[in-house]
């Protein structure tokens, strides 16, 4: 035995989206009802274990022998549910008998080093990340079956008592022979597809380097981070209290029934001589610079109470496990376009920033339950909620958080492509790119809170909108107006930076011929350290560190401009599956973002022994002894990969009692 495709369906009382599955499969309630599986290829076989059978020994046996492969899509969720049931079976998953690193700590799972998910590998062919969009898109003769999604929700969760059902509250196999029938075979199509998909990109496997990254992935996901669960119930609690208080404030004044509801407010600042099309945000922000005093203070609530992020605060409620940990906040390869994590549960990737400087002292008040004082002191209460919640995140006992981060990575990676001298030396040299992307395009000397000060903020907003082909719009979108940038200013601006990179522009299209060389007659060219290849219907971007960008499907198109692009199959905005276009510009997006993820990767495998509990973007956060040496850590970090020599890397770092953005 090699290899096992496995498929399971469960129930518990847990909802799983909004939970997770390391909660979900806590549960006292929680049983695998279907256990689907196939050896090395073979027929598939379904346990019916919700009606008595049991998976055969030497299944079970295999599930802890890392020299068998298990198979599965999204393999999180069988690793995990299965970890549960050989647990509750007495199987035994000490660190002796299943090598998991994690063994020893706060929570037992099987091994992730035996494991191998078909997801991960339709995502790094830029396939859909899910079972039935794979089929689809592949054109596999097994289909997902349709029926599934109504025979998960009358089996594998809880239905709602009712006269018809005899007021019960879960369908057992018995209620429906014919349905279970059905669900049993859905589990068989499942795993058939599972292996049917793993035949058809049998072509392109997934490096070894990939699956051992996908293996510290989950080491990850398995260890968690550790909650401050007494701030979460506070915060809570004092959210709920200051949205009450802000909703009768608005009331008093406008004396609406649901002052939160855009059309009665849009209705009510109308009939008080204020027309807006909108309430967003940005528009919000500018009604109150000139809006008469009594509809500001109503915009002011309004603004406030928009600003609430108690549903963060919420999730964490529902997402920690027992033991005080949340899990499962990393999907591996969850952006398949450039291989970048995508956040789960939490959502990590978009936590709201902290500015204030006595974040300590606010997190205490807030954490001792005093709204009172926390409205006193900081008025703004949900922004200081909002503030706290990366507060809410601390280290296990005896143990504090350990920070480190790359600086302006993605700055970094696209000079070195492009070879633009100028800014490797202001990175050798340890300089300021905003300050010196400034002095470039203005020709004046430019200091941080210096000579010419002022200027630093135009170099900023053009290194974050202008590396990847971004023009006016992109300035705008990235807040230059909002920043004082006049509109008049902007055009200039773009000019100024372009003609400051002449280099980053030219990789721009060389990137953009050397595709559509490619796509349009199948020619393989290096570049830049890149290899463009066009094989078996896919467009490959082979980066340095030996890693592949897929493009499915790509061909010559026509751009809204009327000129030739490159269009390729993908999931676009509308989270759909439909053609995308792209150029020069947008390919090296794809190219500097999946290249400093490779470097993150870089950093965790030479971190791997260090307890990582976070990662964020660029930034990585440790859980360890106080003992150890943050300069150390900064400078393993800060170590550039063999496959990028002449890259300037650096990492800064800090140490903090609770997570929080230094």
């Amino acid at each position: 035995m090699k290899n096992i495709s496995i498929d399971i369906e469960t129930f518990s009382d847990i909802d799983l989206n909004k939970c997770g599955v390391y909660k979900y499969a806590e549960s006292p309630n929680f049983e695998i009802l279907l256990f689907g599986y196939a050896v090395d290829g073979g027929k598939v076989q379904v346990i019916d274990l919700a009606q008595g059978e049991h998976i055969p020994q030497e299944i079970i046996d295999a599930l802890t022998d890392d020299e068998v492969t298990k198979w599965a899509f999204n393999a999180n969720f069988e690793r995990v549910c299965l970890s549960r049931y050989l647990s509750d079976l007495g199987v035994s998953l000490d660190p002796f008998h299943d090598n998991h690193p994690l063994s020893t700590e706060c929570a037992r799972f099987l091994n992730p080093e035996g494991w191998r998910c078909s997801m991960v590998w339709a995502a790094t062919m830029g396939l859909p990340l899910s079972l039935k969009g794979v089929g689809q898109v592949l054109k596999l003769e097994d289909q997902k079956m349709d029926e599934g999604k109504a025979l998960i929700k009358y089996f594998s969760v809880p239905c709602a008592p009712t006269k018809a059902n005899g007021g019960r509250t879960r369908n057992m196999p018995f209620h429906d022979p014919e349905k279970w029938e059905t669900f049993k075979a859905y589990n068989k199509r499942d795993v058939e597809v599972e292996m049917a998909i793993q035949q058809r990109l049998t072509n392109f496997p997934v490096p070894d380097f990939v699956w051992d990254e996908y293996r510290i992935d989950q080491e990850i996901n398995d260890r968690g981070v550790r909650l401050d669960m007494d701030l979460v119930a506070k915060a809570i609690e004092m959210d709920t209290r200051s949205r009450t208080e802000l909703t009768t404030a608005m009331k008093d004044i406008t004396e609406l029934d649901n002052p939160n509801s855009v059309q009665q407010m849009k209705q009510w600042l109308s009939d008080n001589g204020l027309e807006t099309d909108s309430l967003g945000k940005k528009v919000v922000a500018e009604l109150i610079k000139t809006a008469p005093s009594e509809l500001q203070t109503v915009l002011e609530l309004r603004q406030q109470l928009a600003k609430s992020s108690v549903k963060k605060y919420q999730t964490m409620e529902r997402a920690v496990c027992d033991d005080g940990r949340a899990r499962g906040m990393f999907m591996f390869y969850g952006a398949n376009r450039t291989g970048r994590w995508a956040g789960r549960l939490i959502q990590l990737q978009n936590l709201p920033q902290n500015h204030l400087e006595d974040l300590a002292d606010a997190r205490a008040l807030v954490k001792s339950g005093d709204f009172d004082a926390v409205k006193l002191l900081y008025e703004d209460v949900p922004d200081t909620l909002s503030q706290l919640i990366r507060t809410a995140f601390i280290p296990k006992d005896g143990t504090q958080l350990y920070v480190s981060d790359f600086s302006a990575i993605e700055a970094r990676v696209i000079a070195w492509y492009a070879g633009e001298m100028w800014r490797q030396k202001v990175f050798a040299d340890g300089g300021d790119i905003y300050c010196a992307s400034a002095s470039q395009m203005f020709h004046v000397p430019v200091e941080k809170h210096g000579v010419n000060g002022h200027l630093r903020q135009k170099g900023k907003i053009a290194e974050l909108a202008l590396g990847y082909g971004g023009s006016v719009g992109a300035l705008k979108a990235m807040g230059a107006i909002e920043m004082g940038l006049s509109e008049d200013e902007l055009p200039p601006l773009v000019d100024a930076w372009r003609q400051t990179n002449p280099h980053i522009v030219k990789f721009w299209w060389d990137v953009d011929r050397a595709v559509m060389e490619a796509v349009k007659h199948k020619h393989t060219t290096s570049s830049y350290g890149l290899t463009f290849s066009c094989r078996s219907g896919m467009l490959f971007i082979t980066l340095p560190s030996g890693r592949n960008l897929a493009y499915v499907k790509p061909k010559v198109g026509t751009n809204k401009f009327g000129g030739e692009c490159i269009t390729y199959e993908g999931v676009g905005a509308t989270k759909k599956w439909e053609r995308l276009d792209s150029y020069g510009p947008k390919f090296v997006e794809n190219i500097v973002q999946a290249t400093s993820r490779d470097i993150l990767c870089y950093a965790m495998k030479t971190l791997r022994n260090c307890e990582i509990v976070m990662h964020i973007h660029d930034e990585l956060v440790i859980e360890a002894d106080p003992h150890m040496s943050l300069d150390v850590l900064c400078e393993q970090m800060g170590r550039t990969p063999p496959w990028a020599r002449g890259l300037q890397l650096r990492a800064d770092g800090y140490t903090t009692p609770f997570y929080k953005k230094d």
